[in-house]
């Protein structure tokens, strides 16, 4: 254990020293859940640097992970890395600064210094978006030796962009729910701050967008992760290009979700509560995917079998 921290104290240092840092603030932030009586949009008002901690550890390790992997070194991608460090912290300073002010920091516009606020944040996350497109791009230009880690890189970083881009309809004003002064929101159909799913938050009466953002994002671990089971429990029965129609199909299934969970939010629908439509839709896609992975399984070809062809 103590090696495996060293290691990855090396993988991108600006990027590990931020990720130590997230964790310091998940912790004071959940001190202050229990410590701070304030309540905001109708939870702790400490729960949203709580939850954005928490994030950027799991986004910063993974990012920081993936860019070790590279064959040889990428001064452009080490590059984008340390901007999406500097991003990350100019809106993590917003959030926690708005929470010290006792004040919203997404979509508030109430004040010209609110207003800034939220400016800057969304040029933040706009400059991260390019950055994390970067390095998705310089993995693409450096196949790894490991063609299933490749694929599990690739399309995590991918379809994380997807998520980021589902997050767009949040930033939209023009919900007649909303109120004066503040410039978009994550629910549709309700206002923001109403009854929803614990911790997480997500509204149990109507749409919520943060949902389709929120698994999208987390791609970026999903994928990499159905890697490494696909290479410890079925690498003696599957070969390598069996586990990458694997990844694939498992990709595509995965990407499509995300859009399926976005496309039901932006109806107004909670999401325990789907109607028939929805229910169709996530019907075909898990039918589609079984057949997908079946065929895929059907031809495999043993690894043994493989290196003798």
């Amino acid at each position: 254990m103590t090696t495996a921290l060293r290691r990855a104290a090396h993988w991108h240092r600006p990027m590990m020293v931020f990720v130590a840092a997230m964790a310091v603030l998940a912790v004071v932030a959940a001190i202050g859940i229990v410590a701070d009586p304030r309540v905001l949009t109708g939870v702790p008002i400490w729960l949203k640097p709580f939850k954005f901690a928490v994030s950027f550890v799991l986004y910063g390790t993974t990012l920081a992970w993936m860019l070790s992997l590279l064959p040889r070194r990428s001064r452009t991608a080490e590059r984008a890395g340390t901007v999406i460090v500097a991003m990350s912290l100019a809106e993590m300073a917003v959030i926690v600064g708005q929470v010290l002010r006792g004040t919203t920091s997404h979509y508030n516009e109430t004040t010209p210094l609110n207003a800034a606020l939220w400016q800057v944040m969304g040029a933040s996350i706009m400059v991260l978006f390019v950055a994390h497109l970067v390095i998705g791009i310089v993995v693409l230009r450096q196949p790894m030796a490991n063609r299933v880690a490749r694929y599990a890189v690739g399309w995590g970083l991918g379809l994380s962009l997807l998520g980021m881009l589902a997050a767009i309809p949040m930033v939209v004003p023009g919900q007649e729910l909303a109120a004066d002064g503040i410039g978009g929101a994550h629910s549709v159909g309700v206002p923001d701050g109403g009854p929803g799913l614990p911790l997480v938050g997500w509204s149990t009466t109507g749409g919520d967008l943060r949902i389709g953002h929120f698994v999208g994002l987390h791609a970026l671990q999903a994928l990499p992760i159905l890697a490494i089971l696909l290479s410890r429990f079925l690498g003696a029965w599957l070969d390598e290009r069996s586990q990458v129609r694997l990844l694939v199909v498992a990709g595509g299934a995965y990407g499509v979700l995300t859009m399926l969970l976005t496309w039901q939010a932006l109806r107004g629908q909670p999401l325990l509560r789907p109607d028939a439509p929805t229910l169709a839709a996530a019907a075909a896609l898990v039918a589609a995917t079984a057949t997908a992975a079946a065929l895929v399984l059907v031809r495999r070809r043993r690894p043994e079998l493989a290196l003798a062809a």
